[in-house]
């Protein structure tokens, strides 16, 4: 007991803040993200018996926590309204323009399809391989990568096009 204790403080030591910064990245709401990170630790200490390869730890987590993420979508029915995404700031300060482009960039990442977005998120967010996205995602690598191209080529040419305008309007 005393073993299987060390190993899962070791794993929430160690994950937490990663699996919180992507949990929040799906549902966009604080307590929700705290919310999955606990079920996503709790599952994951009833069944530490399970992790083989240490080394996969943060994959296995990862795939928890979306698998919780989809259970509530299962047990609930949302009223869905069209509103703005709300702007969470990070705790480093940056300038305003950073702080603006940041903020562009993370509104039109959540504005990808999921299967664009979820992968990128993965990579971005994560610092997950292709393969290691692969078998979270439960995807071929080939299908994986070609995701993160044209996720990474529709983000390219939307800021390209909102650069072109500010442009326009500057010059």
């Amino acid at each position: 007991m005393k073993a299987k204790q060390i190993k899962y403080e070791a794993l929430v030591r160690a994950y937490s803040k990663d699996l919180y910064r992507y949990g929040y990245w799906l549902c966009h709401d604080k307590h929700v993200a705290e919310d999955l990170v606990q079920e996503t630790f709790l599952r994951a200490w009833r069944s530490i018996e399970s992790l083989q390869d240490e080394s996969a730890a943060k994959s296995w987590l990862i795939t928890i926590l979306r698998r919780e993420n989809a259970r509530r979508f299962e047990r609930k029915q949302f009223n869905l309204v069209d509103i703005e995404e709300s702007y969470v700031p990070d705790h480093i300060s940056t300038s305003t323009e950073q702080e603006m482009e940041n903020h562009l960039l993370r509104r039109h990442i959540g504005k990808l399809e999921m299967e664009y977005r979820e992968p990128i998120l993965l990579q971005v967010i994560g610092g997950f391989s292709g393969e290691e996205i692969a078998n979270i995602l439960e995807l071929n690598k080939n299908t994986v990568m070609t995701r993160l191209f044209r996720a990474r080529n529709q983000l390219k040419d939307v800021l390209e096009d909102k650069n072109e305008l500010k442009g326009i309007k500057n010059g």
